[in-house]
């Protein structure tokens, strides 16, 4: 089976998102074939280069969604390409700015998707659509459209700089409508598609299934659509906030329609794709498969870890909310007058470093350095370290060295320091975020997020209870080998890439040498090394004597 795996910003980039699942998936299903199409974020990201890709990637492409394409200018169409344009992007621009509540929805859909495919169809004819999108056409095209009777007020009121933000972001995430990806010698010849999201990652995959009817899965471990809804800063427009948080719904809704099988990471993903139209019988769970090896031979070591110490490993960013967690430790140091807390982790980005210097001066307001004595060094309870620094050395070391592993946040996806933590074996204390509650599932303890007395409750009850941490920690490591593992991720995809394709009709366009249809793009004979001669043995004619 040949298999077009289409990512954005991440496999098989070195320094993509989501390399680490796409690179296993691939290596685990080495009896299929797998072509790549990736989208690249930044000219950063293009200079880090590919990881060493194994022999069943047969192909590689990439397109950039990072350069800035045209100025604004002339379309470059003729009177004919021009007045379809202007029809199929005031449609989907008017689906954009329509109120779709009700019985109206299933409409608003429907013209959102037939302008799509119209503007893909005008591409593949014209050469693409970066000129055009970003040409005074497109942008009086965007603003007639916000002005049209019925338009929501906040796009009746977007002004000339926030139709320009809202077109370049259009034209950005339009941009794999214009890619060369869609004949019988790309994305046409593949049995199936698997975009590792949603959003411009699913895009080729629509456009290969209305060219060339190939069937679409779609992966989403982190749902597109939220990302975009928490990226957008208070610092925007309002009217941008809402043109393009309709845009990118209207998308979403029709991803989800046409994907003939969606797979998210848990089921708060699920529930995200279920709001947004998703047919629930077309949906199957596939947890995220995690290397296992290093972190469950720390849990199967000597039981080394110091008894008092909390532990909390992540990024370091507003959204973890060590605030709650140091205030919370105030609590548990009142309490239990010897615990620790360690936190182990990198700021992300510039606000992540400021917020870490914030934490490091709220630790020092909260517990000044103490000593046992008048001649002795004083130190502080709470311990600010990094993975590879002499004290934080790896990270199945960091899970190990603590009694319990604590997660505060206030915003969380799909929590992997938690199933780090419970391949280590270790009892955990989580606040009640994104799919915590589905990744414990009765394996630890769980509180409402920023509670602080809550948080400090469950600490101190762990901390005083080792026969209780222990049993907890037994049942954590058991679940996450049952659920969270690489070999369940894979089985599971081989699994759902055998059921779509053994639902979906036979390619009639694809022949073998004498004229009859072929079940696969690639014949399964293809995968076989050894030669086989033309007339099996048996049927060769035999020198020995009848009896």
């Amino acid at each position: 089976m040949r298999t077009g795996l289409l990512t954005e910003g991440g496999y098989p980039y070195a320094s993509g998102d989501a390399g680490l699942w796409c690179d296993r998936l691939v290596r685990g299903l080495g009896q299929h074939e797998f072509d790549l199409y990736a989208l690249s974020r930044s000219r950063h990201q293009e200079e880090q280069g590919l990881l060493p890709l194994p022999p069943q990637v047969t192909r590689v492409r990439t397109a950039p969604l990072w350069t800035a394409e045209g100025d604004g200018g002339a379309v470059g169409y003729g009177r004919r390409a021009r007045r379809r344009f202007t029809e199929h992007y005031g449609e989907l621009a008017g689906a954009v700015c329509a109120v779709a509540d009700g019985s109206a929805s299933g409409t608003v859909a429907d013209r959102f998707a037939n302008a799509l495919y119209g503007l893909a169809e005008l591409a593949r004819e014209e050469g693409g659509l970066g000129a055009a999108l970003r040409s005074d056409l497109g942008v009086r095209t965007l603003e007639r459209a916000c002005r049209a009777p019925g338009a929501p007020r906040t796009a009746r009121e977007a002004r000339v700089a926030d139709l320009l933000t809202v077109t370049g972001h259009l034209e950005r995430a339009l941009r794999p409508l214009s890619l060369d990806w869609y004949g019988e010698d790309a994305l046409g010849a593949a049995d199936l598609c698997h975009a590792t999201s949603g959003g411009p990652a699913a895009l080729p995959g629509l456009l290969a299934r209305h060219f060339c009817g190939v069937p679409l899965l779609v992966t989403e471990y982190g749902v597109h659509l939220r990302a975009h809804y928490l990226g957008q800063g208070p610092g925007a427009a309002p009217a941008v906030r809402a043109l393009l948080a309709a845009f990118h719904g209207r998308l979403a809704t029709e991803i989800y329609r046409r994907a003939e099988i969606l797979t998210p990471g848990n089921a708060h993903a699920r529930r995200w794709q279920e709001r947004c139209g998703a047919d629930r019988a077309r949906i199957r769970t596939v947890y995220p498969g995690m290397a296992a090896d290093g972190f469950t031979e720390a849990g199967e070591s000597p039981d080394g870890a110091d008894p008092d110490t909390l532990v909390w490993v992540g990024r370091v960013e507003p959204a973890k909310d060590l605030v709650s967690l140091l205030h919370a430790f105030a609590e548990v140091r009142r309490r239990e007058p010897g615990a620790r807390l360690r936190i182990v982790g990198s700021p992300g980005g510039p606000e992540g470093t400021a917020y870490l210097g914030h934490c490091r001066a709220l630790a020092a307001q909260l517990f000044p350095d103490e000593a046992e004595g008048a001649h002795a060094v004083g130190c502080n309870p709470v311990s600010f370290d990094e993975i590879g620094s002499p004290d934080a050395p790896t990270l199945p070391e960091v899970y190990a060295s603590g009694a319990v592993v604590v997660l505060s946040s206030v915003v969380e996806g799909f929590p992997t320091g938690l199933i780090e933590a419970m391949f280590c074996g270790r009892a955990t204390v989580s606040t009640d975020a994104g799919a915590v509650v589905e990744v414990i599932g009765g394996t630890g303890l769980v509180v409402p997020p920023r509670n602080p007395r809550a948080l400090a409750d469950a600490c101190v009850a762990l901390l005083r209870d080792p026969e209780r941490r222990a049993r907890l920690g037994a049942a954590a490591r058991a679940r996450a080998l049952e659920l969270f593992t690489v070999e369940q991720n894979v089985a599971a995809f081989h699994g759902i890439y055998l059921e779509i394709v053994s639902h979906c009709p036979v390619r009639r366009d694809l022949l073998d040498a004498s004229g009859a249809p072929l079940p696969f793009a690639a014949p399964a004979e293809s995968h076989v090394p050894a030669h086989w001669p033309a007339t099996p043995t048996w049927a060769l004619p035999t020198t020995e004597p009848a009896r």
